[in-house]
């Protein structure tokens, strides 16, 4: 493979519950629009982010293969194992001993693992190569640098 990514995996932790307050309209990205001034019911990260906690986790990311879907070094994933990979789908694969995340996509009946980067080449998986797909990314955390 031309990209090793290191994850670092960590298990969701729903046991705390943190109501952060949300505002009850959306915010314009083009003209302001006037704020309103209630809030809506208070949210909970956890309740609105993870799904299925048993089947859950987090994914720091390392590289920059998949830029072009806006995941980049830094970001935290939000990884469902309970999602049921199809194509399309942005999964957390083990190929051939090593960890990557790539757009799964379909070749002849067979994955190809799509990169988001030109820089980088699409990992075609072959009869006879492991692969293993650990779970589909349902949510991107980024931190605004």
């Amino acid at each position: 493979m031309e990209e090793n990514i290191r994850l670092t995996i960590q298990a969701a932790d729903t046991s705390s519950h943190e109501e952060l307050p949300l505002v009850g309209s959306t915010i314009k990205a083009g003209f302001p629009s006037p704020a309103d001034d209630f809030l809506e019911q208070p949210l909970d990260l956890n309740r609105a982010l993870i799904h299925n906690p048993a089947a859950t986790f987090f994914v720091r990311v390392e590289g920059d293969s998949m830029a072009g879907a806006g995941i980049d070094d830094g970001d935290l994933l939000i990884v469902d194992r309970s999602v049921e990979p199809a194509e399309g789908s942005i999964a957390i694969c083990f190929v051939d001993g090593e960890f990557t995340v790539k757009r799964l996509g379909r070749e002849g009946g067979a994955w190809i693992l799509l990169p988001s980067n030109s820089k980088y080449r699409p990992i075609r998986v072959a009869e006879g190569d492991e692969l293993m797909i650990w779970g589909v990314v349902t949510f991107v955390v980024k931190a605004m640098r």
